[in-house]
């Protein structure tokens, strides 16, 4: 995976390198849960390969998937806000090759740094945005009202 795409596009090419540096290779065979909604987020990953299911709990119900994330998307951002646990669910749709990241370490790396900070902060902000306009777009879809204008 290069960084000229994707998340690590977010960066620039120096914080780019020290986060890919933090980083360990990783992969996950198909239909593998990678965690649940609630649990605490000490690791995140970007996508090399394959593709995840992100999914919210619905009681009774089985979870609908609300986005699925292919090669160069960052998968998790909820260890960067407290109280530090997964808003959603993921589920790998195929096998998947990862970079994982330790929360622990990155946080670290981030106060020890805080060029690198900021600039980790605000390419994972852009992803935020990004899933919400997505998201919006989404319910727009499903709750808008018909073409045409109609009700």
């Amino acid at each position: 995976m290069t960084g000229d795409t994707g998340f690590l596009a977010g960066l620039t090419p120096g914080h780019r390198g020290q986060l890919l540096a933090l980083s360990r290779n990783a992969s996950f065979p198909a239909d593998r849960r990678m965690f649940e909604e609630g649990e605490d987020a000490v690791t995140f990953w970007i996508v090399g390969r394959g593709s995840v299911a992100l999914d919210i709990h619905v009681s009774g119900r089985p979870a609908p998937v609300v986005e699925t994330l292919g090669p160069g998307d960052l998968l998790g951002w909820s260890w960067l806000f407290p109280p530090y646990q997964w808003h959603l669910g993921a589920r790998t749709l195929s096998p998947v090759d990862v970079h994982a990241f330790e929360v622990a370490e990155v946080r670290s790396y981030c106060e020890s740094d805080p060029a690198f900070g900021y600039d980790l902060a605000r390419a994972v902000a852009a992803v935020i945005g990004e899933r919400l306009r997505a998201t919006r777009i989404r319910l727009l879809d499903l709750y808008g009202p018909p073409p045409g204008g109609g009700r």
